[in-house]
């Protein structure tokens, strides 16, 4: 039997999805650093609880003898096998189940389904199994961008539960980063680096960056918006347009009107400025030429634009469209007008397919 690894890789981490996170002992951070709330296990103790579980299972010799083979490997000082992939690979020696789950986790997904494993959550199963089949599949699943499925097997999970407890710490921060949960994956980093004298170096670097990045997200913000909308792309790949996409890209097209509509406020107020200010200067007593804009005395409010409302984005005149998406370019990157502009020309373009039909 060889131990199942994953194939698939995060689109910033694949360095670090088989980067061994176990085998190490604790090691004090200073004189003064703060103890950590939880602690990697070593080899040997997991190893032990494997054998107990497995001693209760009918399983033949030569398979045991395999089984014993890949725990003296992970044992070893420097061994590159990853503790969870050694843990899983002794469920799968003698359960069924197990076997066809750390199958389908040793590859990239082939199928659309998803298997049923609500058996990882019966009581009937030892909790030893079904916690770490829950990381070992929790973590294929965001692998494969699955975000909402990962989501559902990974929280819950403490470090205490797995044999891999800095990969548990890690996949639940990466799902919250994904899916803009700003406050739980700066939490969830946060309890990783508590350990991070005894973490491999790429995993805290990688780490860092994403605690970076959710510290400079921003609600509301443009880059909030885009994220938002590359989880809509992300979920119309994968052939998940169904209510929970409806609901991302109605609150995406409620938060550009919103940005817009500020937009256009603040645009309102400068003007109004400037024209408070030319009415204070020095009236000129010569005739003003045509080039020059002359002193006006009436409200200086401007036609508000029918963007948003019960239509959307969507419905917008054509030219109407392009002077929002000018408004947005003076003040933003290209980067983002190019987001927002590939985004409502997709909508457009399924629109029009949904009323062909």
């Amino acid at each position: 039997m060889s131990v199942p690894r994953s194939l698939a890789s995060l689109i910033v981490l694949a360095a670090l999805c088989a980067a061994p996170a176990v085998a190490f002992d604790n090691k004090p951070n200073g004189d003064f650093a703060q103890k950590a709330s939880w602690k990697i296990p070593t080899a040997e103790s997991v190893r032990e609880q494997a054998l107990a579980w497995l001693a209760d299972r009918p399983i033949d010799a030569p398979a045991r003898a395999q089984v014993e083979a890949l725990w003296s490997s992970a044992t070893l000082p420097g061994g590159k096998d990853h503790l969870l992939d050694v843990l899983c690979a002794t469920f799968a020696a003698a359960d069924p189940q197990a076997r066809d789950l750390v199958t389908l986790c040793s590859q990239p997904r082939r199928q659309v389904t998803l298997p049923d494993v609500t058996w990882l959550v019966d009581g009937k199963t030892a909790a030893i199994e079904r916690q770490n089949l829950r990381l070992l599949y929790g973590r294929w699943l965001v692998q494969e961008t699955l975000y909402d499925e990962a989501t559902g097997q990974l929280d819950g999970l403490q470090p205490e539960d797995v044999a891999d407890p800095a990969g548990l710490l890690f996949y639940q921060a990466v799902v919250q980063q994904r899916t803009l949960k700003r406050d739980a994956g700066l939490s969830s980093i946060a309890r990783l680096l508590e350990n991070e004298a005894n973490l491999p170096k790429r995993f805290t670097s990688v780490a860092r960056l994403m605690q970076a990045d959710l510290d400079a997200l921003k609600d509301e913000s443009l880059d909030h918006i885009a994220r938002r909308m590359d989880d809509v792309r992300r979920r119309l790949d994968l052939g998940r347009a169904g209510p929970k996409v409806r609901e991302v890209e109605d609150g995406v097209i409620a938060s550009l009107d919103k940005l817009i509509k500020e937009m256009e406020q603040q645009q309102q107020a400068a003007a109004a400025a400037a024209a408070a200010a030319g009415r204070g200067g020095t009236r000129s007593t010569q005739p003003a030429r045509d080039s020059v804009p002359m002193e006006g005395k009436g409200a200086g409010e401007v036609a508000k634009k029918p963007l948003g409302g019960e239509g959307g984005w969507g419905d917008l005149p054509p030219r109407q469209r392009q002077e929002a998406l000018q408004q947005i370019g003076k003040d933003f990157p290209a980067h983002y007008r190019d987001v927002i502009e590939q985004y409502f020309r997709k909508l457009a373009s399924e629109s029009t397919e949904q009323s062909d039909k």
